[in-house]
C-alpha cells in the first residue's frame, strides 16, 4: 500500500506561484479495475495530470486546489484496495465451501454405492417374485421358470437388464427372461428360509437378525436365497419393498380338509419374501404378538404345512429347506413322509436352533391336523418326548427329520450343548450327533464400529487408538469421575440373565477402588425384582470412583464400551454379545464369575471365535487383568489390537459353517 501511494502522490516542495514553471511529467501507472470506482479514480488522475501539463495556460489553478484533488484520488485507492482484500477473503470463504462440498458428495457417493448394492438384491428378489406369480397364475410352466431362477442369480449383470421392472408387465418381464436366457449358469446353492422372524419387519428374538444377515451374506457370494413368512397382523409393512398380492390363491391341506391362502410377496433388505396368509384360519395371525398363544402349535404347524404347499405349487426345487427352532420343525416329518415323493427328492432339510429350551409338547392327536401320522411318529426313536412319553415333542420332530442341525452358540462346544444344554433332548442329540454342527453369531458392526460410531466424541481403530484416550477423558467428565487418564476403568453391565454373585462383585470392587481403578455399573435389566437388588447393592457402594447408570442411554453406552479397558461380562450368553463388543472397542472382556468353569472344558469342537475367547480371556480374572495393564502394558496393547483385528461378523466363521453344511447336504 505505502509503495502504491508514493507511485501515485508524489509529494510536492514548497514554492511560490511567481518561480514556480511545469515539469514534463510522465504518465501516472495504475492497475487495470473495471469497477465504477476504478474508472472514477482514472478520470481523476487524467484531469489531474491535464492541470499540470497546462499550469501555464491555467494560471489561477492553486495549489491548494491541487492537493484536494491528489487527496481525493489517494482515498479513492484505499477504497479500492479494501475491496480487493475483502474479494479475496470472500474468494477464500469460496474455496472452503467448496471443499466441504466436496466432502459431502464423497459421502454422498458413498452412500449411493451401498444403496446400489442393495438395490441390485432388491431388483433379483423382485424378479424372482415376479416368477413365482407367473407360475402361479400360469403364464410360466414349472420346468421353465427352475431354468429363469438360475438365470437370475447367477448372471450379474440382470439388475441393469430389468432396471424398470416395477413398471413392466408379467408377460413383457417373461419376454425379457426368454431373451437373457443365453447366459451361462453357475454353481450356486438355492436356499429357502421357513420361518417365523425377519428383521426388520418381524422381530422377537436372535432369530430375526440371524436370518436377515445370513441371507444377505448367502446373497453376496452368488446364492439364491428366499424367505417364506406369516403374514402376521403386526407385520412392519414399512420396510417391505413392493409389496404386492399375487392374484392368485394355493390350497393347503389342514384338519381333515383343504384350505385357501392367500400370497403376498415383497422385498426385506433386497430378500425375496414370501407372505402366506390363511383365509378359512385367518385369526391364526392376526395377533398382537408372534409367540405366546394356546393353540401356537395349530398356528405354526399350519404355516408350515401351508409353505411346503407354496414351495410345491411354484414348482421351486431348492437345495435347501432351511428351518427354524420348533415353530417350524414339522416340516422335516411332512416333507419326508409327504413331499418328498412329489418333484423335491433333490432338496434336503436343514434346521438351525437358537436354544433347544423352547420346544412345544402336545398331543400325538394333533399331528393329524397338518396330514401327519400320529400312530407312526408317536416312537421313543421319533417325536416322543422322553419325559412325558404320553406326548410328542414338536422340536424333536425338526432333530430326528433334519439332515443337518447346526446349533448357533458363540461359546459352547458339541459336548456342552448335549450335555447340558439340551433340555431333556440328549438322547435325541446324541443319537444324531453326527448331524449336529455349531455356528458362531455375527457380529453386526453397522450400529457397533468404533471407526463410525456417531455416539464417539473420536472415531478410532487398531491402528489409531487416540480416539479410544478421548472418549475416556469424556466418559469421565460425563460421569464426573476424577480425570486421571492413567487410572483403569472398569465396565459392567447388568442384564436380565445376570447371574453374578452381588457379594463377590462388591468385594472386587471395594478392593479395586482403592487402587485408583474406577468402575461404570449400567443396569440394563428390565426386571424389577433385579433392580430391587442393585439398589441395596449400589447404596454399599458409594464411592468416589464407582458410578451406577440406572437408565438405559444408548449414547452412554457406546461411550462406556469405548472408555473402558476392560468389561466385566458373563460368557454363558450363547450370543456372546457384550464380550464380543467389548474386544471390538479395544476392551478386553473379564469374566465377572471367575470361579466359573462351564466354559473351560477341554473340547476339540468348539468354534474358532469359541477357542480364542477362553484360551485369550476366559482364565483371566480382574486381578490378573489390572496388574498386566500396570506391569505389562506392550503385552497389553498387543492383546487389545489382536482382539480389535478380529473378524467376527456374519461373512466369518458363520458362513464358512452354513456353507460347509449346504454343501455336505447338495453332495448327500
Amino acid at each position: 500500500m505505502e509503495v502504491l501511494l508514493r507511485a501515485t502522490v508524489p509529494q510536492f516542495p514548497q514554492f511560490s506561484r511567481s518561480k514556480w514553471k511545469p515539469h514534463n511529467h510522465r504518465p501516472v501507472c495504475c492497475f487495470a479495475l473495471e469497477d465504477h470506482n476504478s474508472i472514477e479514480l482514472h478520470q481523476t488522475i487524467l484531469i489531474l495530470q491535464g492541470h499540470l501539463q497546462h499550469k501555464n495556460d491555467e494560471p489561477e489553478r492553486t495549489h491548494n486546489n491541487i492537493w484536494r484533488l491528489f487527496t481525493e484520488a489517494q482515498r479513492n485507492i484505499i477504497y479500492i484496495n479494501r475491496q480487493r482484500v475483502q474479494a479475496i477473503e470472500e474468494l477464500d470463504d469460496m474455496k472452503r465451501e467448496q471443499k466441504s462440498l466436496l466432502e459431502k458428495i464423497e459421502r454422498l457417493e458413498s452412500q449411493t454405492h451401498s444403496f446400489i448394492e442393495e438395490d441390485i438384491f432388491s431388483i433379483s428378489s423382485e424378479l424372482l417374485l415376479r416368477i413365482d406369480s407367473m407360475v402361479l397364475t400360469g403364464i410360466l410352466d414349472t420346468r421353465e421358470a427352475s431354468g429363469f431362477r438360475s438365470l437370475v442369480i447367477t448372471t450379474p449383470t440382470v439388475s441393469d437388464y430389468f432396471a424398470n421392472i416395477s413398471s413392466n408387465s408379467d408377460a413383457e418381464i417373461l419376454a425379457q427372461l426368454r431373451h437373457f436366457s443365453n447366459k451361462t449358469k453357475m454353481k450356486y446353492f438355492h436356499i429357502i428360509h421357513i420361518c417365523t422372524e425377519m428383521e426388520p419387519v418381524a422381530s422377537v428374538g436372535s432369530l430375526a437378525s440371524y436370518v436377515t444377515s445370513l441371507s444377505h451374506v448367502l446373497q453376496r457370494h452368488g446364492n439364491l436365497v428366499e424367505v417364506i413368512l406369516p403374514m402376521y397382523a403386526t407385520l412392519n409393512l414399512d420396510n417391505i419393498q413392493s409389496l404386492r398380492e399375487i392374484k392368485a390363491e394355493f390350497f393347503s391341506y389342514f384338519d381333515g380338509q383343504l384350505h385357501r391362502n392367500r400370497i403376498w410377496t415383497g422385498v426385506v433388505n433386497g430378500i425375496g419374501t414370501t407372505f402366506i396368509q390363511p383365509v378359512y384360519y385367518s385369526s391364526f395371525f392376526n395377533k398382537e404378538k408372534i409367540y405366546g398363544y394356546p393353540d401356537d402349535f395349530e398356528r405354526f404347524s399350519y404355516f408350515s404345512r401351508a409353505s411346503l404347499d407354496y414351495i410345491l405349487k411354484s414348482g421351486k426345487q431348492p437345495d435347501v429347506i432351511h428351518i427354524h427352532n420348533w415353530e417350524t420343525s414339522i416340516v422335516g416329518p411332512l416333507f419326508w413322509d409327504i413331499f418328498v415323493k412329489k418333484g423335491l427328492a433333490t432338496t434336503r432339510i436343514l434346521l438351525t436352533c437358537q436354544s433347544f429350551k423352547s420346544q412345544c409338547l402336545e398331543h400325538p392327536d394333533k399331528l393329524a391336523l397338518c396330514g401327519l401320522d400320529p400312530a407312526k411318529l408317536h416312537r421313543h426313536d421319533r417325536l416322543q418326548d422322553s419325559n412325558a412319553p404320553n406326548l410328542v415333542n414338536v422340536l424333536k420332530a425338526g432333530v430326528v427329520y433334519s439332515n443337518k442341525i447346526i446349533m448357533m452358540s458363540s461359546i459352547h462346544s458339541k459336548d456342552q450343548i448335549v450335555s447340558s444344554l439340551s433340555h431333556g433332548l440328549e438322547f435325541a442329540l446324541d443319537t444324531h450327533k453326527d448331524k449336529l454342527l455349531i455356528a458362531p453369531f455375527g457380529y453386526d458392526d453397522s450400529s457397533w464400529d468404533p471407526s463410525e460410531d456417531k455416539f464417539l466424541p473420536r472415531g478410532y481403530t487398531a491402528d489409531d487408538m487416540r480416539g479410544k484416550v478421548v472418549s475416556k477423558v469424556e466418559l469421565q467428565q460425563q460421569l464426573g469421575l476424577p480425570g486421571n487418564i492413567p487410572s483403569i476403568l472398569v465396565g459392567y453391565m447388568f442384564t436380565e440373565d445376570s447371574d453374578v454373585n452381588l457379594e463377590n462383585l462388591k468385594s472386587v470392587i471395594w478392593d479395586s477402588s482403592r487402587r485408583g481403578v474406577q468402575f461404570v455399573l449400567v443396569a440394563i435389566s428390565k426386571i424389577s425384582g433385579t433392580n430391587n437388588k442393585l439398589e441395596s447393592f449400589q447404596e454399599d457402594l458409594k464411592d468416589e470412583n464407582v458410578r451406577f447408570i440406572d437408565e438405559y442411554d444408548e449414547s452412554l453406552l457406546h461411550l462406556i464400551y469405548a472408555g473402558s479397558d476392560i468389561i466385566l461380562c458373563s460368557f454363558s450368553d450363547p450370543m456372546l454379545q457384550i464380550p464380543v463388543k467389548a474386544i471390538k472397542y479395544g476392551a478386553v472382556p473379564v469374566p465377572v464369575n471367575v470361579a466359573d468353569d462351564s466354559v473351560r472344558n477341554i473340547d476339540t469342537e468348539r468354534t474358532r471365535l469359541s477357542e480364542y475367547i477362553i484360551n485369550t480371556f476366559a482364565n483371566v480374572s480382574l486381578s490378573q487383568a489390572i496388574e498386566e495393564i500396570k506391569n505389562k502394558p506392550s503385552q497389553w496393547n498387543r492383546k487389545i489390537m489382536e482382539a480389535m483385528s478380529k473378524d467376527v461378523s456374519w461373512e466369518a466363521e458363520c458362513y464358512d459353517v452354513h456353507v460347509s453344511a449346504y454343501m455336505s447336504l447338495k453332495t448327500s
